[in-house]
């Protein structure tokens, strides 16, 4: 007797997650196919719709190998099962048009070009050989193309690139590794790259392969070139050559900060640093972020103009086409083999995107300009990290590889908005559990940022669907972003204070829900305390709700307010007045303020004059930097603590010593201890890392006394200050073997980078106990 046919069944699955523009569509076809399954797959916007019809077990092993096999840059985070009725239509499995209805779903970040186009872009047989916009499904832009979701070739910046018959039919081939893949395109049909030459330059104009070999000929002879990316222009020079460095520096008045360099390859990359498993992996992801890694001697370094003061390199590897171009392909004449990278931009304002306003607002910075016609659709800088010894990451500044790619939130929120701070300003986005930064935005001094926080929040919204009904800031009241946030809303914002922003972050980003209350370290340069002074020496106790202030560094006088902090010197005769100590004529911070700067602090300092109290362990730092002889004078933002930690990193495993706050964080005994130890002749390297060991055991301290005063035995460590690997690092230590759980941030940055989280689910708490 001949056994009957099995029943066949049909399922409808809706996947949820970074499933568009990844190749999940074409990757559903060939695992239905292979199962002989009927039915379709499409994009919604709210993720991707799948109907599978076959027997039984088909369809179990197709549901079972969906989420387990899916392409390398998709992350499904749900898939919702439904039983349907079968429709009986014997059938191919098909891919459908996409449903444009409203929603949202998760659109993958730009990544770095994969190793199959690589492979393609140096074979001379291939047709996309030397096409500077070689790209895949597997890679290249998406965050920096996206104009609007769902994710396809009508909402990008390539829409107004017509495919040619060969790459629609790629495109168009469920079989083809370009299959959907939005900027596909080839030396044909897709963008075009030109050198523009400055204006009065010997510069010759040039298109294709011919302005990429002059780009790289000009960079060898020492020249300054704008180089278009993925989310903005660079500034490139050759990093080997010091009068460039030099030249570039001078015209982009950005003192003496770091420069970070891109290298050809990992083998240059070895040759100028140290570089450990971890920071392999960190440097070669598909993110491709700038890693901060120990550099070796200055002698087989870039030039030493590059990272002044700094024992680490900020290093990155090619990330697009046009970098492996530039660098040259075997037989291509040779060019350098390091180059800066720096935002293109002038010190204070946005990255530039735009082309023409590339050449006005480059213009005297550049002796010319790697351009391409393909439109960048939203600004994104590079993202910086650090790899610490126990091979986790620290991200510094969040956005190309990252942004963007969501957050997961311990609890649900309403659809919120919060703007951040005025320095390194980045939005958050949340909606339910969600939540999306944008990239990297920087200090909201002028207009040109402003109008950047705008684009980003309305491109952030056009790709997430989500539409705000509550704006979150900080209580700064002359903060640009508060101003901003207060026209964004109409009404005034939901206020939330800076350093409890700092610590929900952190709670946040470790999926805490608030139910209990974490002791808060939050460390940073400047906040706005309840009080009006300045904080950023806090330690808190906060959930979601509120914090308590239980502890804080010492006040002591800001002398001129912002201004001060550019003149570490005067901030260490503020902290000496505060500590009741002389300014005696052979303290380092004495001799580098000229009389008649000392003669004004001598008058502001009793009377409060243009003087704010501040409790900044940013200041301190500064502060210290002066009084041992680092440094005097800031060009840039956390120059003088820097410097510091440099120095005490030098000595940090030959001395293990540390001076003693009295009271928990008052620093005037160790200011005493300071002077003695110069006076006896103490290298500044010591007494950099004795100040180092000093923070964290008064951080141990007074987290020990809090546990024993309230049971709480959870210590969150945030703000700009924990940038700091030698603080982080010894403070991490203490409080763990003291049996402490220890939050540290991760993905999210410590500083203002990731204050708008923080915002954003303390904003969403305060207004549900309204």
């Amino acid at each position: 007797m001949t056994a009957p046919a099995t029943r066949a069944v049909r399922r409808r699955l809706t996947v949820r997650g970074t499933v568009q523009g990844v190749g999940f569509r074409p990757f559903v076809h060939r695992l239905a196919t292979d199962l002989a399954l009927a039915g379709f797959v499409s994009n919604t916007a709210g993720g991707v719709l799948i109907e599978v019809e076959g027997p039984p077990d088909g369809v179990a092993a197709f549901c079972d190998r969906l989420a387990g096999e899916h392409p390398p840059l998709a992350a499904v985070t749900g898939v919702g099962v439904e039983d349907l009725p079968v429709t009986g239509v014997e059938g191919s499995f098909g891919i459908r048009s996409t449903d444009r209805s409203p929603g949202s779903t998760l659109l993958p970040p730009d990544t770095a070009a994969c190793a199959d186009c690589l492979r393609e872009l140096g074979d001379p047989a291939d047709r996309r050989h030397r096409h500077p916009f070689v790209t895949c499904t597997h890679c290249g832009p998406r965050f920096t193309i996206a104009t609007g979701m769902p994710y396809d070739r009508a909402v990008t910046t390539m829409s107004g690139f017509p495919m040619c018959g060969e790459c629609a039919r790629e495109y168009g081939d469920p079989l083809d590794r370009r299959f959907h893949a939005q900027p596909v395109a080839c030396p044909g049909c897709g963008p075009r790259l030109r050198l523009v030459p400055a204006s009065g330059s010997d510069v010759r104009p040039a298109r294709g392969a011919e302005a990429l070999a002059s780009a790289r000929a000009l960079l060898a002879a020492g020249r300054i070139v704008a180089v278009k990316g993925l989310g903005g222009y660079h500034l490139a020079c050759d990093a080997g050559q010091a009068q460039s460095v030099a030249t570039l520096r001078a015209r982009k008045a950005r003192g003496g900060k770091p420069f970070a360099v891109m290298c050809a390859d990992l083998d240059e990359v070895r040759r100028i640093a140290e570089l450990s498993a971890s920071e392999l992996a960190a440097l070669t992801s598909p993110r491709r972020p700038i890693v901060l890694l120990r550099r070796h001697s200055e002698a087989d370094g870039p030039a030493p103009g590059v990272c002044p003061g700094s024992p680490h390199l900020g290093v990155m590897l090619p990330y697009t086409p046009v970098h492996t171009l530039l660098f040259g392909l075997p037989g291509d004449p040779p060019g350098p083999r390091m180059l800066v990278m720096t935002s293109g931009n002038r010190s204070g304002e946005p990255i530039v995107t735009d082309d023409d306003e590339a050449l006005t607002r480059l213009a005297g910075l550049a002796d010319a300009w790697l351009a391409h016609d393909r439109p960048i659709a939203s600004p994104c800088d590079d993202s910086l990290l650090r790899v610490r010894p126990d091979g986790t990451e620290q991200v510094l500044r969040r956005s190309r590889g990252y942004v963007p790619r969501p957050l997961r939130l311990p609890v649900a929120v309403r659809p919120a908005l919060a703007v951040g701070g005025d320095l390194k300003n980045a939005l958050c986005l949340g909606a339910d559990d969600q939540a999306w930064f944008g990239p990297h935005i920087g200090d909201m001094g002028d207009l040109a940022t402003l109008e950047a926080a705008r684009g980003a929040e309305a491109h952030l919204r056009a790709l997430t669907g989500v539409r705000p009904e509550l704006v979150a800031a900080d209580r700064h009241p002359g903060y640009h972003s508060t101003r901003w946030a207060t026209r964004l809303a109409g009404h005034a914002p939901v206020l939330v204070q800076h350093h409890h922003a700092h610590i929900a972050s952190a709670m946040a980003e470790h999926g805490l829900d608030g139910t209990t209350p974490v002791i808060g370290v939050a460390f940073d340069g400047t906040g706005y305390g309840d009080d009006g002074t300045v904080w950023g020496g806090e330690i808190l106790l906060a959930d979601y709700t509120g914090f308590r202030r239980y502890a804080r560094l010492s006040p002591a006088p800001l002398p001129g307010g912002d201004a001060g902090v550019a003149n570490p010197c005067r901030l260490a005769l503020a902290r000496l007045w505060a500590a009741g100590l002389p300014w005696d004529a052979d303290l380092p911070c004495v001799t580098a303020c000229a009389p008649e700067e000392r003669a004004v602090l001598e008058r502001q300092l009793p009377g409060g004059l243009a003087c704010v109290p501040t409790s900044s362990m940013g200041r301190l730092f500064d502060a210290v930097s002066s009084l041992v002889g680092v440094c005097h004078r800031a060009e840039y933002e956390a120059q003088a603590a820097l410097e510091l930690e440099a120095a005490a990193a030098s000595a940090w495993g030959a001395d293990t010593a540390a001076y003693t706050f009295a009271d928990g964080l008052d620093p005037a005994p160790v200011f005493s201890a300071l002077i003695t130890d110069l006076r006896r002749g103490t290298p500044a390297a010591v007494l950099a890392a004795r100040f180092h060991r000093a923070v964290a055991r008064a951080v141990a301290g007074i987290c020990r006394r809090a546990r024993q005063d309230t049971g709480l035995a959870t210590v969150a460590l945030s703000g700009g200050v924990f940038a700091n690997a030698l603080l982080e690092e010894e403070c991490a230590r203490l409080l763990t073997d003291d049996g402490f759980a220890v939050l540290r941030h991760g993905e999210v940055p410590p500083n203002d980078g990731g204050l708008a989280l923080g915002q954003l689910v303390v904003a969403a708490h305060l207004r549900q106990e309204e």
